[in-house]
């Protein structure tokens, strides 16, 4: 099962596959022609291909010549969603839809997937098992996982792997490691009250937007004095809306911003810490403040430390051990949090940093170099065979999707 060289064999399929979705990326729920060259591209395979309901994406299955009655399941991931982004990369392959762009770098996660298909696809007689490939819709808006798990892409299955493109790791290396990788994710929105009045006489009223700015200084205190130094969190305020005119106080002010931890503790720390400070400053102030804190996501940890090993070792035997490397986790927020929270896996980062590919995802300039992604397929294809040819067990009871089922916010 020489991987290796069926990923060098295929590097020009996975290229070429990468350059077709940068050209044609497509919005969160609005996948449709994205979709459609999956399906194409899979079936083209040999693949049985289905497709999600009321959502775009699609999964296929491969099922190995030795696999066992009782085998395990392993589902890998990709997302297929772009960003409202206006490209300036000046490539050859530039988006043709203006105003979108894989500026986060899912085209390179749906080309690896798809060259791990086909390399598993050319040694299937030896595969061990069964491998769910998942194309998921929406990541950017935290929505995908959640409506496919809806439907069923985890029952039966054992295992996940996912990873995303990143420059925070060298170009041609690879990240795989235990413990918190991304961070959880809340929206915070806070409303301040005061009393207008003319400005000639701010005295007669209370100052929304004093009070405002009192609160968002005192709440850079709360990560610096209520969270432990080695453990990153932020809050942040990204926006601020107050006053009717420049000579008459201002009556309200309305901030919007975001906080992140690594943990559910500190989450629920922040929260806390929040609330005081701005009702206790806006208080201080005469005014008072409305907060609204509300949990989008929760943190991705990765919790099997034999499963991270599995994906460590393919980093070795496929890049080397110089192109394992371990970093530090990052505050960016994802949408695979809702698989870890229900089956074993790990999360991993391939690297895209090098001298002429400085830019971070997000980043209308954003590109990354072409060669890491028959690596980062070759060490997917990888992961998937020695996963299912491994003595960890399959899980019991086995994971179903039931009807009303609570999604963890945080």
């Amino acid at each position: 099962m020489d991987i290796k060289a069926l990923s060098k064999q295929y590097e020009s399929y996975i290229i070429e596959q990468r350059r077709w979705f940068h050209r044609h990326p497509e919005l969160s729920e609005h996948e449709v022609e994205t979709t459609n060259h999956i399906v194409a591209e899979l079936e083209g395979m040999g693949l049985a291909v289905h497709r999600f309901e009321g959502v775009e994406g699609c999964y296929a299955e491969l099922t190995g010549g030795k696999a066992a009655p009782d085998h395990k399941v392993l589902v890998l991931r990709s997302d297929i969603d772009a960003l409202p982004v206006l490209e300036k990369t000046g490539l050859p392959f530039a988006s043709e839809n203006v105003g979108c762009m894989h500026a986060c770098g899912h085209d390179t996660h749906m080309s690896m997937l798809l060259g791990a298909a086909k390399i598993l696809t050319a040694v299937k007689d030896e595969l061990q098992g069964t491998v769910r490939f998942l194309f998921q819709p929406s990541e950017e808006l935290a929505k995908g996982a959640v409506a496919v798990i809806k439907q069923g892409i985890l029952d039966g299955a054992d295992a996940i792997y996912g990873h995303h493109i990143s420059d925070m790791c060298d170009a041609g290396s690879m990240n795989i490691q235990m413990g918190a990788r991304m961070a959880s994710s809340a929206r915070l929105n806070i409303e301040v009250e005061g009393v207008s009045c003319h400005g000639s006489t701010p005295s007669a009223g209370v100052d929304a937007i004093v009070a405002a700015a009192a609160i968002i200084m005192n709440l850079q205190t709360i990560v610096s004095r209520n969270i432990n130094p080695v453990a990153p969190a932020t809050v942040t305020i990204g926006t601020i809306e107050g006053g009717q005119r420049f000579n008459i106080i201002a009556n309200k002010v309305v901030m919007d911003g975001t906080v992140r931890a690594h943990s559910e503790a500190d989450s629920y720390k922040l929260e806390e810490r929040i609330h005081a400070v701005a009702e206790k400053t806006a208080e201080a102030y005469g005014a008072r403040a409305k907060v609204t804190f509300t949990p989008q996501i929760g943190a991705v940890i990765n919790k099997s430390e034999a499963f991270v090993n599995i994906g460590r070792n393919a980093v070795v035997e496929m890049l080397g051990a110089e192109h394992l490397q371990d970093r530090e986790k990052l505050m960016i927020s994802e949408d695979f949090v809702y698989y870890l929270d229900r089956i074993p896996g790990a999360f991993g980062f391939v690297g895209s940093l090098d001298e002429a590919h400085t830019e971070t995802n997000h980043n209308d300039r954003y590109d990354s170099d072409e060669s890491v992604l028959a690596k980062g397929a070759a060490v997917t294809a990888k992961l998937a065979a020695d996963y299912l040819a491994s003595d960890l067990p399959k899980l019991d009871p086995p994971y179903h999707y039931t009807e009303g089922e609570e999604f963890k916010k945080r």
